[in-house]
């Protein structure tokens, strides 16, 4: 049965806080995203939607970037609780008619939140709001198209005017879009990924010569070890959950690195599995470094270190230095930098509680000591300072996150990539100059011993704890 719009905000007044979750996801997840879906699609809408999500015959959830699997390995419910609740407000049955701008002049609505504005429908016609009026009126689709030529060829040059794109618009759209700017004269074309995203295009620019991640789901499936920094899959991007569980049942290690604990980096239970549904589901993180704000520079050059006094004391073993000499600049000065440091002057700009939670005791594994795995993922979604190094609070250029790949020669190996944080959906079709550049070739390395043989521990050790 469809709902009718709310008519005012949420009273964030009556809201209270529990403890913290023991898990993410599970049944509960389920009942709560098919419920909003009802709400607004009504049962059959909810159902023939629902099913093309995220499928190869279907259509691409507007709820977040996430990738998807090839065609031959996604499931039938391709997409989470946040996926159906976008989806749902998309396809909502519910519909904003001339009376309800009557009713709601201009300042009404500005002083309206996101979520009461999007609950209330779709737009059935073109609205227009005169700049001497306060209300928007419906025009026929003839006068709107006239408004917007006069805005358009009242300009001096094309370059005056923005195209702005959101995570909502389709691919399709969005290419037939940039086709009409650019033979309108200009490229202005910024999208959701912009702002998104422009922290840490500017940061892997620097450090890896290109803005773009170039992680795939089968680099993070193949990965001996996943670093989740500042990243909170369970809220902004579900889907990733999965592939974490998968990372974990391949015998992958996790490590999660954030100030708050984060239930779906310590404990997800997949709806579509019977372990997620009766059993306690899968314990993601190994470890989980519970740094303060601004601890992550101190906690990346600590790592850095770590490499570098691992090489030390068996060299040849740890550094690529062939990789290093051929597809870097910078590492002699960045390695004297590390040098220079001591534990006094990390502990210094580390957090006061730095704090490691282990879901089972790996002392003697990579996720513990940063040099064994030879295909890492770096995911990282942190602000645009830490995202470029930046400066320490207390004087001195620190190291982007994304540089840790960078020693062991391990950043454009299958399975060991830079990801950015896959907030929004980008709009993929608005053309080469606002979007893809090509990786560098693959590498091929062997594992070292210690390394194959901790793997073939690792799958022994069932990740269902």
């Amino acid at each position: 049965m469809v709902r009718g719009a709310p008519v005012a905000d949420p009273d964030e007044g009556r809201v209270t806080a529990d403890g913290p979750a023991r898990y993410a996801a599970g049944v509960p997840g389920v009942a709560h995203a098919l419920g909003q879906s009802v709400a607004q699609m009504g049962v059959r809408r909810s159902v023939t939607t629902l099913r093309l999500l995220n499928q190869a015959d279907g259509f691409d959830c507007p709820g977040c970037a996430w990738p998807d699997p090839d065609p031959a390995h996604r499931s039938a419910a391709e997409f989470c609780e946040n996926g159906a609740k976008a989806v749902a407000e998309e396809a909502t049955l519910r519909r904003l008619t001339p009376e309800f701008f009557a009713a709601h002049p201009l300042p009404d609505l500005t002083g309206r939140s996101g979520y009461w504005l999007g609950q209330q429908g779709r737009l059935c016609e073109p609205m227009y709001r005169a700049a001497d009026d306060d209300h928007y009126h419906p025009v026929s689709w003839d006068d709107a198209f006239r408004i917007i030529a006069a805005e358009l060829t009242g300009l001096d040059s094309p370059d005056e005017a923005v195209f702005y794109t959101s995570g909502r618009t389709s691919n399709e759209a969005a290419f037939v879009y940039q086709l009409f700017v650019r033979a309108f004269g200009t490229n202005n074309l910024p999208d959701c990924s912009n702002m998104c995203h422009e922290s840490s295009g500017a940061a892997l620019t620097e450090t890896i010569g290109i803005g773009k991640g170039s992680v795939t789901l089968d680099d993070l499936e193949q990965a001996d070890l996943v670093l989740v920094v500042g990243q909170n899959p369970g809220t902004n991007h579900p889907r990733m959950l999965s592939t974490l569980e998968r990372v974990k049942r391949a015998g992958g290690g996790i490590v999660a690195v954030n100030p708050l604990p984060k239930t779906s980096l310590i404990r997800f239970r997949n709806p579509q599995r019977p372990a997620g549904v009766l059993g306690r589901g899968t314990a993601l993180a190994d470890q989980y470094l519970q740094i303060r704000l601004n601890g992550d520079m101190a906690l990346f050059q600590a790592l850095s270190r770590r490499l570098l006094d691992a090489e030390a004391a068996a060299p040849g073993t740890v550094l690529d230095h062939g990789f290093l000499a051929a597809h870097t600049t910078g590492f002699d000065a960045f390695a004297e930098h590390l040098r220079t440091l001591s534990g006094d002057d990390v502990r210094r700009r580390r957090p006061r509680r730095h704090r490691a939670r282990r879901q089972r005791d790996r002392r003697a594994g990579p996720p513990g000591t940063g040099r064994q795995e030879d295909h890492r993922v770096l995911g990282d979604g942190t602000h645009p300072a830490r995202q470029r190094g930046g400066h320490d609070p207390e004087g001195g250029e620190l190291p982007a996150p994304a540089r840790q790949h960078r020693p062991a020669g391990s950043g454009g190996l299958p399975g060991a990539r830079a990801q950015q944080h896959p907030g929004r959906p980008h709009d993929g079709h608005l053309g080469e100059d606002a979007g893809r550049v090509p990786r560098r070739p693959r590498l091929r390395v062997r594992l070292h011993p210690a390394t194959a043989g901790w793997l073939r521990r690792r799958r022994r050790d069932p990740c269902d704890a």
